[in-house]
């Protein structure tokens, strides 16, 4: 690789491996300005973590540049008003309904691959990282089935929006898939309310604190929200994990033989290629970072994915694969402070299942092809395709 001399997130090296340009962010430019794009990128651990626990400095309610996170959802506010929204929401997303969610898991991840094809080439993406939590957020929500395909396009499209910089076209695309996702979950609604059942969607129409309750507005947004994390992450820590695993086999035989493991593979493959790499934020009060100050009203690219390798947090390894990690845990793919990803629990339960099961069910599975298809977004940075042989 020619010698690094800027960091620009948008460039086709950058898309294809952004580590190498993390490292050189981390101990040339650990506050670099992007004089071009007008925004701030932080990248080590100790400031992106302190970032991420002082909302009243570094704002999520003012996001960066033309971030379009509908205003309603908790992502996109900060205390006291993501504080009322968080209590509200989280009544219906308990750790008991998450473990209670494993033998769904399990029966899902169990019967996409059956179906995988043991003679020619399975496509990990889209036929099991993209539909097994997308499937799992609508049973948790008791959406109706009919409606799968629809919803998983619009929400598709919908997360584009997380990128600082889009398209007309992408913006276009994005605010008609919002809106068909409002009209029909508008109507969905209504048959909740009509006819309530066991599931999360009903908990969250009936959800209230001290006679508060969510209007229709923070339903649609909160619910859009549950897909839009609680799908697309998933999707990138399944497909980047598996290939990671495959590039790095001796990782993957120790999984094979070791499904003791499978908890910590998880947020080892978390922090080892996050699926979310970028968290954007507005600095609030004029703020000293690095023997650099911030002004008020600076917008900062918070990186995720370059404080999980940070060799002052993770030591001589931090580049390293390594699923028997001590600490893999304090990786900060889901963020912290009071906007830690509520779904989390899910996502860790999710990816140790499918990809636990899959390396011992295909122990000899390896990648075909050495240029897997990669999206090219910036914060939810994942594969689109990613084809293996089982045998």
């Amino acid at each position: 690789m020619t010698q690094i001399t800027e960091y620009s997130p948008f460039v086709p090296e950058v898309k294809k491996d952004p580590y190498p340009y993390y490292a050189w962010l981390r101990e040339h430019h650990p506050v670099y300005y992007n004089d071009k794009l007008g925004f701030y990128v932080l990248s080590r651990y100790a400031d992106v973590e302190a970032a991420a626990r002082t909302p009243e400095v570094f704002s999520s309610a003012q996001g960066i540049g033309p971030e379009r996170a509908p205003v309603a959802m908790m992502i996109a506010k900060d205390p006291p008003d993501h504080t009322r929204l968080r209590t509200l929401v989280q009544k219906a997303f308990t750790p008991r309904v998450i473990a209670d969610l494993r033998p769904l898991v399990e029966q899902l991840v169990d019967a996409a691959l059956d179906e995988f094809d043991t003679t020619g080439t399975v496509d990990i993406i889209g036929d099991l990282a993209f539909p097994l939590p997308f499937l799992v957020i609508s049973r948790m929500l008791g959406m109706p089935e009919t409606d799968a395909a629809r919803l998983r396009d619009w929400s598709h499209t919908m997360t584009k929006t997380l990128d600082p910089i889009l398209s007309d076209d992408d913006i276009r695309a994005a605010s008609d898939a919002e809106a068909h996702m409002n009209a029909f979950l508008l109507d969905v609604f209504e048959w909740k309310r009509s006819e309530p059942a066991d599931d999360l969607l009903t908990a969250l129409l009936a959800a209230e604190d001290a006679g508060d309750v969510l209007s229709d507005d923070e339903l649609l947004a909160q619910v859009s929200l549950l897909f839009i994390a609680g799908h697309e992450t998933t999707v990138n820590l399944i497909g980047n994990g598996t290939y990671a695993l495959l590039r790095n086999r001796d990782q993957w035989e120790r999984l094979v033989r070791e499904p003791e493991l499978d908890a910590n593979v998880a947020d080892e493959l978390l922090r080892y290629d996050s699926p979310v790499q970028f968290s954007g934020r507005t600095v609030l009060t004029e703020v000293a970072l690095e023997g650099k100050t911030l002004p008020a009203g600076s917008s900062t690219m918070v990186c995720l994915g370059a404080a999980n390798r940070d060799p002052a947090h993770w030591g001589d390894t931090a580049e390293s694969l390594d699923i028997g990690r001590a600490g893999a845990n304090q990786h900060l793919s889901f963020g912290g402070g009071v906007h830690y990803c509520l779904g989390s629990a899910l996502a860790r339960l999710e990816g140790q299942i499918a990809i636990g099961r899959m390396a011992r069910r295909f122990p000899r599975m390896e990648l075909a092809s050495d240029t897997p298809a990669w999206n090219g977004r910036l914060v939810l940075r994942g594969l689109d395709e990613l084809p293996v042989r089982t045998s």
